[in-house]
């Protein structure tokens, strides 16, 4: 890795990838990338703040997404034959592996409670297994998708008590109550993946391949959003998966699938609408579908 110093700005170069490129002594983030692509390419990687890769896992089947846990473990769906979520340490070893009996499990999520929730598409429902492998419920999510491969990505355990749900071909956000009701929903753009419920009761949807940031109210009348137009030079393509920062600011995996090389993995931006840090190494990564900034968990 070598670095350039431009005027009062640092450039990190890695071949012909951008890592960091902000204001001296700007933002720096340890990260965790999810890689989509074949064979060796579809892996999870740690990158250091000045932009090494420390670390890489290749799952047994194809990953779009991650959670690292507190304690350096990390949870992924895989979405082969078979079809499962597993839990792995830092060595590489499944401590905690679940088998799901469904077409294909893309998304899930640990809860504070030592539960776990698998996205089971085909038929389509939510799972919540217990540490011991157990299944504690199992919650049917309405989608209109016929094909498994699209039904869900992200999902969330909300503090009710209900689910979260990006239904992707669908092009929908839901919130579905334990006993199968739905709660609520609201339109999310072609290609969603993620929504996140933030503290103040209004949604954050990231609107997949429409290029697009929103924050919605409980009647979902629009309060924020972030358009490609805003950021011209990130080349906002697809948006994958969203984080909110203790300081409020959101990252935002950008996945670039089609145009490699013309624009950023990820990047973190304040409410203001300004760019604060950019992830963009194409040497080292090709496609990503999630980034995770591991240095400021809230």
């Amino acid at each position: 890795m070598k670095w350039r110093m431009l005027g009062c700005a640092m450039l990190a170069i890695a071949g012909s990838g951008t890592n960091v490129l902000a204001d001296e002594g700007a933002v720096r983030h340890r990260i965790m990338v999810v890689e989509y692509g074949a064979g060796d390419k579809n892996r999870m990687i740690e990158v250091s703040d000045d932009g090494k890769l420390t670390w890489q896992h290749r799952p047994p089947s194809l990953c779009v997404q991650c959670q690292p846990l507190a304690n350096g473990h990390v949870v992924y769906a895989y979405g082969g034959k078979p079809t499962g979520v597993q839990e792995v340490d830092r060595q590489h070893n499944v401590v905690w592996n679940y088998v799901g009996k469904c077409e294909q499990i893309l998304t899930c999520e640990r809860l504070p409670n030592g539960n776990t929730l698998a996205a089971e598409q085909g038929p389509c429902r939510v799972m919540t297994i217990d540490p011991l492998g157990k299944t504690v419920l199992s919650v049917d999510i309405p989608v209109k998708e016929i094909h498994a491969h699209q039904q869900m990505r992200c999902v969330h355990g909300l503090e009710n008590g209900n689910v979260l749900v990006a239904n992707e071909a669908d092009a929908v956000v839901r919130e579905v109550a334990p006993d199968g009701r739905l709660v609520w929903e609201c339109p999310a753009g072609k290609d969603v993946h993620e929504a996140l419920r933030l503290k103040s009761g209004n949604t954050l949807i990231g609107c997949g391949s429409d290029k697009r940031l929103i924050e919605v109210t409980p009647d979902k009348k629009i309060v924020w959003e972030l358009i490609a137009a805003d950021v011209p030079e990130l080349n906002l393509t697809w948006i994958t998966s969203l984080q909110v920062l203790k300081n409020g600011h959101y990252v935002v995996c950008n996945f670039l699938r089609g145009q490699e090389g013309k624009g950023v993995h990820a990047f973190e931006i304040t409410r203001e609408k300004k760019v604060v840090w950019k992830f963009a190494d194409h040497d080292l990564v090709k496609t990503a579908t999630n980034v995770k900034v591991l240095d400021d968990q809230p």
